[in-house]
């Protein structure tokens, strides 16, 4: 049995109770009976033990028997923007990304975007981003930002943060992270362009921000390929 499942309630007493995907996930595709034990989580950062005690229609109620507090995050946080790819390229971006431990994720608007974003492109992600969670053991979800213009997100990012954009034939990544390019507590923002990449313009505009213009290697990477590369990078000089 799938033994993580994700309460959209914060959970703070003796009971908790599951509604929505998780409650069917765990009564009627994992069938779960009355006395089953799964852990739960919130976002808090926190995981407990809970017991199933009833199944109803739409909903599960469970007794917490105990709570953890389990950090499983980075050790400084990890921001990403992403101007998404098509489809199911999207999901698996999100996967990949969660499983690496990036803390936030902006969807792009840029010159050459396949993408547009939307308030129901949001959910699916959202969405994806809980059952990654559930997967890799991670007690905090990756927040899904709203959706911004290139020029809006140069500006955004925190004092302090390394601010890195990956495009081709900028200064090497894993050489710049290994010489030392300290993370700081503001952590690492990452921009990753469109199928087709950054336009000279937006690179530019980036530059006068005082972004890092990054390559990713000799060969030419599809958009979740390019996020996941950074991210992993990022994540190896961040360990939790």
């Amino acid at each position: 049995m799938s033994q993580r499942y994700y309460s959209t309630t914060p959970i703070g007493g003796e009971r908790a109770s599951l509604s929505g995907p998780e409650a069917h996930h765990l009564a009627h595709v994992m069938r779960a009976k009355a006395g089953d034990t799964v852990t739960l989580f919130d976002g808090s950062g926190a995981e407990f033990a809970a017991r199933v005690e009833r199944i109803n229609r739409a909903t599960v109620e469970l007794a917490v028997l105990s709570r953890a507090e389990i950090d499983r995050e980075l050790r400084n946080p990890l921001h990403l923007g992403v101007a998404l790819p098509k489809g199911d390229r999207q999901k698996w971006l999100i996967e990949k990304i969660v499983e690496l431990g990036a803390t936030s994720l902006t969807p792009l608007r840029t010159e050459r975007g396949v993408a547009q974003p939307s308030a129901e492109a949001a959910e699916r992600l959202m969405r994806a981003v809980i059952e990654a969670s559930k997967q890799c053991g991670r007690n905090r979800l990756m927040t899904i930002l709203p959706a911004a213009g290139w020029a809006e997100f140069l500006t955004a990012p925190p004092d302090g943060a390394l601010r890195l954009v990956g495009h081709p034939g900028g200064e090497a990544c894993d050489a710049l992270l290994r010489d030392g390019q300290a993370i700081s507590a503001s952590g690492a923002i990452a921009a990753i362009g469109p199928e087709g990449g950054f336009t000279d313009a937006e690179v530019d505009l980036a530059r006068q921000a005082g972004w890092r213009i990054v390559g990713l290697g000799p060969r030419i990477l599809r958009v979740e390929t390019a996020a996941v590369y950074l991210a992993a990078i990022v994540a190896i000089v961040s360990p939790p």
